[in-house]
Order: C-alpha cells, then sequence, then structure tokens
C-alpha cells in the first residue's frame, strides 16, 4: 500500500469509528489528518484533503479545540491559521476521557441522582424503581471517580502503574 492511500484509509476510518465514541465523522476525520500531519495544517488544506465546506471546517475545527485535542498555530508571515492535534497519545486519552465525562457521564449521574431521589415509594413498582436507579447511579458515580484517578495518573504513581500494567 502506497503512503497516500494508506493515509486515505487511516483518515476514513477513523471518521467511520468518531461517530462510536460520539463525535462526527467530519470531526473525527480533521482529528485523524492533523494527528498523521507532520506539519500544521491550514483550513484550506483541511478543506481540500478531506473535501468539505469551510463552514463544516471551521465549526468542527473549533469543536476539536474546544475538546483540547487540536490546537492553532500560527506561522511568522502568514496570514492563515494552521492546526495540529495533539501528538501525546497518554494526553489525548486523558482529554477524550475527561471531555466525555463531562458532556455524558456527569448530565447522566445529575438525572440518575434526580430520579433514584423519588419520595414516594409505597408501591413494589416505585420501590423496584428506586432501588434499581440507585443502583445504576452509584454504579455511574464509581466508575466516573475511576476514570477521574485514572486521568489525573500523572500526578499518581498508583494509577502510572496501573496505566503500565494496562499496555
Amino acid at each position: 500500500m502506497e503512503f497516500i492511500e494508506a493515509k486515505n484509509k487511516f483518515v476514513q476510518t477513523w471518521g467511520a469509528l468518531g461517530s462510536q465514541w460520539g463525535i462526527n465523522k467530519t470531526m473525527a476525520q480533521i482529528h485523524a489528518l492533523l494527528m498523521v500531519s507532520i506539519e500544521p495544517v491550514s483550513m484550506e488544506d483541511i478543506m481540500e484533503e478531506l473535501q468539505i465546506s469551510r463552514g463544516n471546517a471551521s465549526m468542527n475545527l473549533r469543536a476539536l479545540i474546544d475538546w483540547g485535542i487540536v490546537y492553532k498555530e500560527y506561522k511568522a508571515g502568514e496570514r492563515r491559521e494552521f492546526f495540529t492535534a495533539e501528538k501525546d497519545l497518554d494526553e489525548l486519552a486523558i482529554k477524550i476521557a475527561k471531555e466525555r465525562s463531562k458532556r455524558e457521564i456527569k448530565p447522566a449521574l445529575k438525572v440518575l441522582k434526580e430520579v433514584s431521589t423519588i419520595d414516594s415509594n409505597s408501591t413494589e413498582e416505585e420501590q423496584h424503581f428506586k432501588n434499581q436507579t440507585t443502583q445504576l447511579y452509584d454504579f455511574v458515580l464509581k466508575t466516573d471517580n475511576i476514570l477521574e484517578k485514572i486521568t489525573e495518573y500523572k500526578d499518581n504513581w498508583l494509577a502510572q502503574l496501573l496505566v503500565r500494567f494496562m499496555k
């Protein structure tokens, strides 16, 4: 397989996987392109490479910057903005985990806490509902706490050891 073919296949596959991770295909494709690019890439080059509109590129770059996994870079003498992705895979995983927790797990915890604290539990159905949602809240909370501890691993020797063990 030639380089260009391999690069395109990677970008397309990463884009398809993006929807399974909670982001859209174009956002994942832009991230993939920037991740494997040795030099920062301009928005115009991203648009050309992925055959997307300026608005689509701009919106998705902004989202990637908000996630903290893409950065703007400026080149002396250039008026265009350039973009690069986080290259450290450990740091990338940490940032994605934190962002997904903020966007998905924390809101789910809020709802689970709210629905598991219903006042009435006079019927068997109500009691069952309260028990199940309380158990689910406890489980998701523990999972989120573990995720937070792992994402703080750079300052935590035990988490570092766990991450090394998992590799």
